[in-house]
């Protein structure tokens, strides 16, 4: 069997499962963004790359930035700002 490459929402970055699809307008799952991020064919949230990588870091469990490899969160938020320009939403 074939190992699957791992995708990763292309706004918020998180890791992509059937579970967590967004959705276009007519209810298809959209395979570029998830459900947070992306629902009935639009953004859920009208935000710069910056807000989201807030975002993104508020709602880290406890101030816990392990799932970036990071101690602290302007660790993380240093990772982010190099990774998020990467991801198709923000790429200018």
């Amino acid at each position: 069997m074939e190992e699957q490459e791992m995708r990763f929402c292309q706004s918020c970055g998180m890791p992509l499962t059937k579970e967590v699809l967004g959705t276009e307008r007519d209810g298809t799952k959209n395979g570029e963004f998830c459900t947070y991020c992306y629902q009935n064919g639009a953004f859920t949230a009208d935000v710069t790359m910056e807000g989201m990588i807030d975002i993104c870091l508020d709602v880290c469990p406890q101030g816990d930035y392990s799932m970036y490899g990071a101690k602290s969160r302007e660790e993380a938020k240093g990772q982010m700002l190099e990774w998020f320009p990467t991801l198709s939403r923000w790429k200018r």
